[in-house]
């Protein structure tokens, strides 16, 4: 069954690549990806970004392997860390695999998320784990690509200045550089690492 939805939808971010994108919930079956999926898949949106490896980074710089994309910041105390850790998780699963899978973290959070924050931030994780940011400008004009949405808010914590709402999900890119997969928060490690180790034989 498919669902079209608007896109810069505040509660579900989807690609703005047209006035309509068709999305498709996750097939039962074991065939296809259990991510949402990108109907048809789209050209993910090109950005150019201060890497957390101390070089420009960038999409086209990732072809050939299969990108993650995930939007957070390194002050994130609750879903950030979690996606984090599932993600270290679904790396150690695919075991040798994992070598032409590649996370980018792209920060909301632009004014406390130097490259070497990131760097040192997701290190703690994965090494391989590459972050992303850049000035204001920049980052919004990605995160208008790509549906997403980031606002301040006040934190819960009295020790950190504010907080940043956003959206949660993550892109699935495949090795042509595609969209292919929306990966709700809180997916299971064991179907992220189905949908990566299924778009890992695309085109491999």
């Amino acid at each position: 069954m498919k669902k079209t939805i608007l896109l810069g939808a505040l509660l579900f971010p989807l690609v703005a690549l047209g006035t309509y994108l068709a999305f498709r919930q996750p097939p039962p079956a074991e065939q296809g990806l259990h991510s949402g999926t990108f109907e048809p898949p789209r050209e993910a949106p090109a950005f150019s970004l201060d890497g957390s490896n101390g070089r420009k980074l960038s999409l086209r710089d990732h072809l050939g392997k299969v990108v993650i994309l995930e939007f957070g910041y390194t002050f994130c105390e609750e879903v950030c860390p979690v996606t984090l850790a599932h993600l270290t998780e679904a790396y150690k699963k695919l075991g040798s695999a994992a070598r032409d899978v590649q996370l980018i973290y792209v920060t909301v959070d632009p004014q406390r998320d130097s490259p070497e924050r990131l760097r040192e931030h997701l290190t703690a994780f994965n090494p391989t784990f590459l972050g992303a940011t850049g000035d204001p400008g920049e980052l919004a004009a990605v995160q208008k690509a790509y549906g997403v949405v980031a606002k301040q808010v006040v934190s819960r914590n009295p020790a950190l200045a504010y907080a940043v709402d956003h959206s949660s999900s993550l892109y699935l890119v495949d090795r042509q550089g595609r969209l292919r997969g929306l990966v709700p928060f809180g997916t299971p490690v064991d179907d992220i690492v189905h949908d990566l180790g299924l778009l890992l034989k695309m085109g491999s």
